[in-house]
């Protein structure tokens, strides 16, 4: 039994083995934000616990009150947070599974260049790759398409990553295509596949 099962007791998923439930939920800047607090609430819902990082991008679309008040934890943006002095370790190691949701094509570029300009850079850089990270795109259709976007979704998925794929639909910018953020119903579906693998 792991570190945080100890903490935290052992519920069953349905139909899995006992299995941690610590969830690190990362918002990247999107409008699709708002869909990702749904995912959060459901996750908090079926009793995970939810810890979220945000970009100052994704704080654009939604505020740190929304996602304190879903999880009950502060928000993390900030590498430099006294509250949390190694703040990409400890959450990197805290998590039984990390995502990446919505995944915006700068931070997508950043993370397959190997850059930790960020909170959430840094913690993909402390992240062993023995627990999964998922990664839901959500972009306009130009930029999920551009051959940048695409070799760097490439990389990540040799790397370990696990890249969901996106819907086609109407997008914000008023366009029609790919690049639309999967419902937040798969994506929770997803996570707790992931987890039952772990």
């Amino acid at each position: 039994m792991s570190s945080s099962e100890k903490s935290m007791g052992s519920e069953c998923l349905p139909n899995a083995e006992k299995v941690s439930r610590n969830v690190l939920f990362q918002l990247t800047g999107s409008i699709s934000c708002y869909k990702a607090c749904n995912i959060i609430s459901k996750l908090v819902q079926n009793k995970y616990q939810v810890k979220t990082v945000a970009t100052d991008a994704a704080l654009e679309f939604i505020g740190k009150a929304t996602l304190e008040g879903l999880t009950a934890y502060r928000v993390s943006v900030d590498m430099f947070d006294c509250q949390l002095p190694r703040a990409h370790i400890d959450l990197a190691e805290w998590a039984d599974l990390i995502i990446m949701c919505p995944a915006s094509a700068d931070s997508i570029n950043s993370l397959a260049a190997g850059l930790a300009s960020d909170l959430p850079g840094a913690i993909f850089l402390a992240n062993n790759f023995r627990k999964p990270y998922l990664l839901a795109p959500a972009m306009n259709t130009n930029m999920y398409m551009h051959p940048a976007t695409q070799d760097a979704l490439k990389k990540l998925e040799n790397w370990g990553v696990k890249v969901l794929p996106t819907e086609e639909g109407n997008l914000a910018c008023g366009v029609t295509g790919s690049g639309r953020l999967l419902s937040p119903e798969i994506i929770f579906q997803e996570i707790e596949k992931c987890l039952r693998k772990k």
